[in-house]
């Protein structure tokens, strides 16, 4: 006769994980990312689909505004202002400009947000909270490559053709990334303290640009101004990549060295900031 005798349940066998906050200045622990790869890959996919729920024209949208960006810049600074545009036509020189600039822009306005925006996980589920401003920054490069489609076409109807440098160009891409997600993994961090930050971010944006070479050359800044510009890191970004691309401008010197020095002091001090903030987000958010 079978025993139908129900059998006490304990926790005793069950795998145990304990959490602890990470101890020390640079217990970045990085390594988290990896382990979490697939959440990160679908918090990404996920910004991507919200991005263009329920809109009309969808993916067009990564075309629209840097393209009509561009031919406000064209009328009012190539035409009217007479800007120098470094011996190629003033469109191709502010739209390969703005698509690194865009790139940038989206992904720290979108990373400030992150982790507000999933507190509702946050405050119920663990998992590392660094995944959430860096899938936030890798969802922009899908409207990055789309709109680069739109800068290609435009270059072979300038007759404008790559040359060798063009292998570059993943590192000036790198360096916008890594600059955008440094910024992010600041106010993302801020926000969740003081929700102000959001509407901060649109006016800082704002400024950034003017203070960026996307609608004049650097070549016309000169004394200390140019060092000013240098301390800028997505100053070396826009130049860099408008070299690796069109050729036009000198190749990577002091300025764009600079850029990236600052871009990564500003990974690594966002990075520090976020986590020694990471153990009160969740009481705070």
């Amino acid at each position: 006769m079978a025993n139908n005798e129900s059998i006490p349940f304990t926790t005793e066998a069950l795998p145990k994980i304990v959490i602890r906050p990470s101890q020390g200045l640079f217990a970045f622990r990085l390594d988290d990312l990896w382990r979490y790869r697939e959440l990160l890959y679908f918090f990404a996919w996920r910004d991507i689909k919200v991005r263009y729920k329920q809109t009309v024209l969808g993916a067009a949208w990564a075309i629209i505004q840097p393209f009509f960006t561009m031919v406000v810049f064209t009328l009012f600074f190539g035409k009217l202002a007479k800007i120098p545009s470094e011996g190629v036509p003033y469109p191709i020189f502010s739209y390969a400009g703005l698509l690194p600039w865009t790139f940038f822009a989206q992904a720290m306005n979108q990373s400030s947000d992150s982790l507000v925006g999933t507190a509702y996980l946050i405050t119920k589920v663990y998992f590392p909270r660094l995944v959430v401003p860096v899938s936030a920054t890798l969802a922009p490069l899908v409207d990055f490559c789309i709109a680069f489609i739109v800068l290609i076409g435009m270059m072979f109807f300038y007759r404008i053709f790559p040359t060798g440098t063009l292998v570059y160009l993943p590192v000036f891409l790198l360096l916008a990334f890594a600059t955008s997600l440094g910024a992010g993994l600041w106010l993302s961090a801020l926000n969740v303290q003081y929700r102000d930050v959001r509407y901060a971010v649109p006016f800082l944006t704002q400024l950034w640009l003017f203070a960026t070479p996307v609608i004049y050359p650097s070549s016309g800044v000169h004394g200390p101004w140019r060092i000013i510009l240098g301390l800028n890191p997505m100053t070396g970004v826009v130049e860099g990549f408008r070299w690796a691309l069109l050729g036009i401008g000198a190749a990577p010197g002091a300025m764009i060295y600079t850029s990236m020095c600052v871009s990564l002091m500003l990974v690594f001090t966002g990075l520090i900031y976020f986590k020694g903030m990471e153990k009160t987000f969740a009481d705070i958010v």
